[in-house]
């Protein structure tokens, strides 16, 4: 096995690749350079949703400093920043959406109401909107909304399942918030955080029409949430005419960021192996399956991207998917020198907790059990979603705090050639 200084400065130059990964997607530098090669004329409101909203919204008064009115910002608890007076950062809940999320709604729409018709309205939305603003039917409770919101988060939905089911319970999604702008010009920008960069399931489509409407999978649902869905007011045709004056643009994606990793890594001088492969489902099984193919393929940087469910125990631990998805990387990796695998959320965040995510090597899973003297094995903290506990204790943990960006998950694995 290597020394302990070389060991330090692989993982230091895997670290390096995923936080350059992640500056190459920052709101500000995303939003900013595509203002500036799209200049807008006039003034301009803005209105920015989503955990990269203060990020997003920097890069729009850094392109526009003399052109910004007024802002409405909507963002995580703890992701909001000094802004000018006219600028009015508002912090709502998220995964799970309580009290503040209707509360950031009403502010949405007073805002809204409040744009002067000749006035552009830049919108930007980023991941985790769905969660942090929301306008309820009057038959739909917020109760209502938490429960179905924590069933489908504790049962592995993709994220464009429980988008799907968000619109379908919501006043504003699916589109119709459209409706709010009345003929209004709004230049929309998005940072991508789903799969396929579908406008219409990034933030649950705000502005953006529902274009299936093939409902047969939600029969699997339990009869609490169907009977909610029925409750919901019908979404907008594709053809609305409250479309006509909206134009959708994205300006940051999971590829940007995989592609500037892989730059990063080159300008270092290490090969590397570029992965289409878009990887979710189950984290553990991911984590085993991308610990394989690091151990059988060819040194170098290897670059995936995605996002993974975690099945949740009736009391589960600490960690999140990525969080887990290193664990049981290691567990494949545990004694083999020279190999090294991060998995981090580009947000900054992975589940619950302050970590983004964890790197993790051939000698994580003995640290871990060495340090957690022999409490439970490694395959106990898989089973019981308590991955981060164990990564403490090895010493695996990575803290980034909010990065400004939210394009799902970087993946890195780094196989140092002999």
């Amino acid at each position: 096995m290597k020394t302990s200084s070389q060991e330090t400065s692989h993982r230091h130059r895997l670290r390096q690749i995923f936080q350059q990964g992640i500056e190459a997607v920052q709101g500000e530098t995303c939003v900013a350079r595509w203002l500036k090669q799209h200049p807008i004329k006039g003034s301009v409101h803005i209105i920015a949703i989503g955990k990269a909203a203060a990020s997003m919204a920097q890069g729009a008064i850094n392109a526009l400093p003399d052109q910004i009115e007024e802002g409405l910002l909507i963002t995580k608890t703890g992701h909001c920043q000094p802004f000018e007076d006219n600028i009015h950062c508002v912090e709502a809940a998220h995964p799970v959406p309580d009290e503040s999320s209707l509360q950031a709604g009403g502010q949405l729409l007073h805002f809204i109401q409040a744009i002067p018709v000749h006035s552009q309205t830049l919108v930007l939305i980023s991941g985790g909107t769905s969660s942090l603003v929301e306008v309820l039917p009057q038959e739909i409770s917020l109760a209502d909304w938490q429960r179905t919101t924590q069933w489908l988060l504790a049962n592995s939905f993709s994220i464009d399942q429980i988008n799907a089911i968000r619109k379908r319970l919501s006043c504003i999604k699916a589109g119709r918030l459209a409706h709010y702008f009345a003929d209004r010009r709004v230049m929309c920008l998005m940072i991508s955080d789903v799969p396929g960069d579908d406008p219409g399931i990034i933030g649950s489509g705000l502005l953006v029409p529902e274009r299936t409407r093939d409902e047969a999978w939600l029969a699997g649902l339990p009869g609490e949430i169907t009977g909610l869905i029925q409750r919901a007011p019908p979404l907008p045709m594709e053809n609305d005419p409250c479309f006509k004056t909206i134009v959708r643009e994205i300006v940051a994606n999971l590829a940007d960021a995989k592609h500037a990793a892989e730059s990063a890594a080159q300008h270092m001088g290490l090969q590397t192996h570029y992965h289409e492969e878009f990887i979710d489902g189950d984290a553990v099984e991911a984590g085993r399956h991308l610990a394989q193919q690091l151990l059988q393929g060819p040194p170098g940087v290897h670059i995936w991207g995605g996002e993974t469910t975690v099945q949740l125990p009736v009391n589960p631990g600490r960690g999140g998917r990525n969080q887990s998805l290193a664990l049981a990387a290691a567990q494949i990796l545990n004694n083999h020198p020279d190999v090294f695998l991060l998995a981090g959320g580009t947000d900054g965040t992975d589940g619950p907790g302050e970590y983004a995510g964890a790197m993790v090597d051939g000698g994580t899973a003995s640290r871990g059990i060495q340090h957690l003297a022999g409490a439970q094995p490694l395959s106990w903290y898989l089973e019981h979603a308590d991955a981060g506990s164990f990564l403490q204790a090895s010493g695996d943990l990575i803290k980034t705090g909010p990065t400004g960006t939210n394009v799902m998950d970087l993946i890195l694995g780094l196989k140092v050639a002999h």
